[in-house]
């Protein structure tokens, strides 16, 4: 904060304004004469921001606002020599300005710090075997970057070895990444293992640090409903206000018979406290703290009305794979003998498919010497073929004979993949998708808050209702195409529900954008990530249980605010008519009033340290 006071010209202003003031009481004492001037060089230099932006926003926007209430409270507090209390008036407004603006830059800050860890050149691997340096923003795609143990990552891109990456500066987890070749690193992190070649597969205005910049940006000037209505009365009030000031001071001064000058100061200690300072700062800088705590912990908000949104969901649908599903397969179960094992083994090496590399990680340690080396060929809708070996889903062995009754495996679990030797069935292998074990936890969580967990999935039956037990949601629905998924949507919404939708590829964008909250897996289709709300960079749903957490203490700051701003302006209001208010008690709590309201908005940027405390 000392340094953010030294280097912004409104800092700057604060401590001169501050230095004055203080240097008036220290000459009121001495000579009340003289005092008055150190106060006027006060007033000018606290109050120079505020009247540039009263008059700014009055004449060329049409639109006046509290910093004009403040500055006329402090030119009438002149005009009936009460210089002190003006320059009091305007050092505690001035503060808390500058203290709402510290708490919008923090938020920039926060992403803006960490974003500068991406290093601005990268060392790139030439044909002729030359290594270059470069800057990272002249990298295209199928660049061949070396990066160094210890350093950290310039760009993303596919890695050509196994490696450990610290992805602490993304995610906000400690514990490094294990990678395997063929695995895609991000740019900002680093790489704890030995040297590696990284191939670029995103322009650096792509990367996932790139995005979370654009987005934050775009957050901020996406305010949440409670903002957009306060900003929208902000103009009225303050009109009210000022008709309100002298019609007061004529009542005090024609019917209640004070004089001009008791009349007058009693006006001017309305006009300070009935000033909406407080209530206009209840919103915004709670807003963006919460925002910016999202973005340090891997969720992104597009907008305070998106976290709005959160807080309030009542159902909350789930796509599976690669959202409660890591989108992976692995083998549960297997019965074959190993020479079969090995041809097996052998055959799921020459494909690329999800389920061939399963397999192949699987049984990673096998020996292969033995193994006749013959061409594989894939039979369209059948599997792979070697010889008279066949592999392939159950439907592909339907005539086959089936001595071990393996074709009865085919529906127990996710998938069954069959093998046949001639024409008899020697072995099966059973595979599914894996849960990731924090989905459990968070439906959990959201559950316990009694929101409606529903999976959306296009698997069968079978698959869906396996998934749905393991992760706990409340009800499943198997089969589903991308217009069904709109319509369950709908169908909530249609029923005064507010719906949440998590999903991660393009079949689920539609949804998402029809849902009252959209949120996207970070490691799913851009097209889902456009369509949602709100992005979790890695693919944790504990991030978003976090997020509804901190959402939903978002809103009861921003309420708790808005009621303690409205409570104070008018108890002040009924202290000051009843004449038991003075002008620097007015000022004190009417002020330090605003100063509370950005403070308890500022704790949102500590929400994660504390929960990890307790």
């Amino acid at each position: 904060m000392i340094n953010y006071l030294s280097k912004t010209r409104q800092g700057q202003f604060l401590v001169i304004g501050i230095l004055f003031t203080i240097l008036g009481f220290i000459l009121s004492a001495v000579n009340e004469s003289l005092s008055r001037y150190p106060f006027y060089i006060a007033i000018f230099f606290l109050g120079f921001f505020a009247a540039k932006e009263a008059v700014s926003e009055t004449i060329h926007d049409k639109s006046p606002n509290v910093d004009l209430l403040m500055i006329l409270a402090a030119i009438g507090a002149v005009i009936i020599n009460y210089e002190s209390e003006g320059a009091v008036l305007l050092l505690i407004f001035a503060a808390a300005e500058v203290l709402e603006d510290y708490a919008t830059n923090k938020s920039t800050n926060a992403i803006s710090e960490l974003m500068s860890q991406v290093p601005d050149t990268a060392h790139v691997l030439k044909s002729n075997g030359e290594v270059i340096e470069v800057l990272t923003e002249n990298l295209v795609v199928g660049d061949m970057v070396v990066v160094s143990k210890g350093e950290q990552i310039p760009i993303d891109g596919f890695i050509d070895r196994p490696s450990m990456v610290n992805e602490s500066a993304l995610t906000g987890e400690a514990v490094p990444v294990e990678k395997e070749k063929g695995d895609e690193a991000f740019a900002g992190t680093i790489n704890e293992g030995n040297v590696f070649y990284l191939k670029v597969n995103k322009l650096s205005s792509e990367t996932v640090f790139s995005n979370i910049i654009r987005m934050v940006d775009e957050a901020q000037g996406r305010p949440s409903r409670v903002s957009k209505f306060i900003d929208r009365i902000e103009a009225k009030y303050v009109i009210g206000v000022l008709i309100a000031v002298p019609v007061f001071i004529f009542i005090l001064y024609s019917f209640n018979h004070l004089d001009f000058k008791e009349a007058f100061y009693r006006g001017m200690v309305l006009l300070t406290v009935a000033s909406p300072c407080a209530l206009v700062a209840s919103a915004t800088p709670a807003t963006l703290s919460a925002i910016s705590n999202g973005a340090k912990n891997g969720v992104l908000f597009k907008g305070g009305a998106a976290m709005e949104a959160l807080s309030a969901m009542d159902v909350l649908y789930s796509d599976k794979t690669g959202t409660l599903t890591i989108g992976e397969f692995k083998v549960t179960d297997y019965e074959i003998d190993e020479a079969n094992l090995k041809e097996v083994v052998y055959m799921e090496q020459q494909s690329s498919h999800p389920i061939a590399r399963a397999m192949v990680a699987a049984f990673k340690n096998i020996n292969l010497d033995s193994v006749r080396e013959e061409p594989v060929e894939e039979a369209a809708g059948a599997g792979l073929v070697k010889g008279d070996i066949r592999v392939g889903k159950p439907s592909a062995f339907e005539k086959f004979e089936d001595p071990h009754h393996y074709q009865d495996k085919a529906g127990e679990s996710y998938t069954t993949i069959l093998v046949s030797k001639g024409e008899t069935i020697v072995g099966y292998f059973s595979l599914s998708d894996q849960i990731r074990e924090e989905s459990a936890v968070a439906v959990k969580g959201f559950r316990d808050q009694n929101i409606d967990v529903t999976l959306l999935t296009g698997d069968n039956k079978i698959v869906a209702k396996k998934v749905a037990e393991e992760v706990g949601v409340n009800h499943y629905i198997a089969s589903c195409l991308p217009e069904d998924k709109i319509k369950y949507v709908t169908d909530s919404q249609n029923n005064n529900k507010v719906v949440g939708m998590i999903g991660d590829g393009i079949n689920d964008a539609p949804a998402l954008a029809s849902a009252d909250i959209g949120i996207a897996m970070g490691n799913g289709s851009s097209v889902a990530m456009e369509s949602a709300d709100v992005v979790i960079v890695k693919s944790d749903l504990s991030k978003l249980l976090h997020s509804f957490n901190l959402s939903k203490k978002l809103s009861r700051t921003i309420q708790m605010n808005v009621v303690f701003s409205i409570s104070v302006i008018v108890i002040l209001v009924i202290l000051n008519i009843f004449g038991l208010l003075s002008l620097p008690t007015a000022v004190l709590f009417h002020e330090g009033s605003t100063i509370l309201v950005i403070l308890n908005g500022l704790l949102l940027l500590r929400h994660q340290r504390l929960e990890q405390a307790g």
